[in-house]
């Protein structure tokens, strides 16, 4: 199930408490446009969320600015990171954004809509169960496969495969947290489309790769 926000406002707070439940938890400061939240996900002070879908479980740690991405379940964004910032037209005669931001500076009726077209069309793609630390930067256009960690202040400008460990600038390939065969076995469990019911009562074999393996792999 996934909630939708035309427009949130920032002026308000749904479930400020800690603990979080079924209804997304959105802190104060947070800016929502034309984005889908999950189940039992939380939005950190003074982000912002424009034309996102974010999965069940996925929080960020506030200040954090998601643009044109779909973010997978259980995936875990700390604070003061980027996803798909914004290019300007570096080919263009000026690269200022009064010549796609036309409405701001009152220069046209429209937008320069082939401009946001083509951001859309380079949307960024987080699977499940992603830890992307503090201050990272994801290009447009990039995929992170399920599992994998990105290094605080890491700049992505790759595909990442699953399971991957990555940092620096540009981001490299630091190890791979498992074996190819394990993480073939855990790709093939799909442990993140778990119901709530079956989370639960296998919460305890989430902390132990060997058993995990041999229940559900």
């Amino acid at each position: 199930m996934h909630h939708e926000f035309n427009r949130y406002p920032t002026s308000e707070v749904v479930n400020s408490r800690y603990i979080l439940d079924e209804k997304p938890t959105i802190q104060e400061g947070a800016v929502i446009v034309d984005s889908k939240l999950g189940n039992w996900t939380e939005i950190g002070r003074n982000s912002r969320i424009i034309e996102s879908e974010i999965g069940d479980y996925s929080y960020d740690d506030g200040h954090v600015s998601i643009t044109y991405s779909v973010i997978g379940k259980f995936c875990s964004i700390a604070s003061y990171v980027r996803i798909n910032p914004g290019n300007h037209p570096f080919q263009r005669v000026t690269q200022h954004h009064m010549t796609y931001r036309l409405k701001k500076f009152k220069l046209a009726e429209e937008d320069d809509h082939t401009f946001f077209d083509w951001r859309r069309a380079h949307l960024c793609a987080i699977d499940h169960d992603v830890w992307i630390g503090h201050g990272a930067t994801i290009l447009p256009g990039i995929k992170i496969g399920t599992g994998a960690s990105i290094g605080a202040g890491a700049v992505v400008s790759r595909d990442v495969d699953p399971y991957l460990v990555v940092a620096g600038v540009p981001a490299r390939v630091i190890k791979s947290r498992f074996p190819k065969p394990v993480v073939e076995r855990l790709l093939t469990s799909e442990w993140w489309n778990w119901s709530r019911t079956e989370l639960e009562s296998r919460l305890d074999d989430l902390n132990d790769i060997d058993i995990f393996l041999e229940k559900y792999c």
